[in-house]
């Protein structure tokens, strides 16, 4: 048993991850804009060359389909997000993270992204666990840092499983 929650959170944190390299290295820049169904949300490119979202306010019924791209850049808000609230910020809004494009652009931003995470998650001792956080899904001002490690753990395994189900789906096709 690990000596504290905080490696508890580090150790399966670090599985996950070993299970997103295994798609991250598989990726293809193709496989990222590839729609799974005509009801979809995915990312476009202006034509100053940056890439916006496809976003609902209200999550609409029936819920798109996301691409990987759309996976990823939800990823990396939410992950952006999380380490404002970590690092003691105010977390960023959805609008303010930029997706680096497909391919090898959106894998080195996310690696950043997990390198970024384990800096922060190493500077936190097991007393800042209990600390309030304005937690990133639902702002119950009850939540704390340990919630918000636990969330984002569960949110990346959701992530990790969906992109990797797209790569499969794309590459059986």
């Amino acid at each position: 048993m690990p000596d504290s929650f905080l490696e508890l959170q580090r150790w399966q944190f670090d599985l996950t991850w070993s299970l997103f390299e295994y798609h991250l290295e598989r990726l293809a820049p193709e496989d990222f804009l590839w729609a799974p169904a005509a009801l979809h949300w995915t990312m476009h490119q202006a034509e100053n060359g940056t890439w916006t979202p496809d976003w609902a306010e209200t999550e609409p019924d029936p819920v798109p389909v996301p691409t990987a791209a759309w996976l990823s850049w939800h990823l990396g808000w939410w992950w952006s997000a999380a380490l404002d609230q970590v690092r003691g910020r105010a977390p960023r809004e959805r609008t303010a993270v930029s997706w680096p494009g497909p391919g090898e652009p959106a894998i080195a931003w996310l690696r950043g992204l997990r390198a970024d995470w384990l800096a922060a998650l190493d500077r936190l001792t097991d007393a800042d666990l209990a600390s309030a956080v304005p937690f990133l899904p639902d702002g119950d001002p009850r939540r704390t840092i340990g919630h918000l490690i636990s969330w984002a753990n569960a949110e990346l395994m959701k992530n990790v499983a969906e992109i990797g189900q797209l790569r499969l789906q794309r590459a059986a096709r």
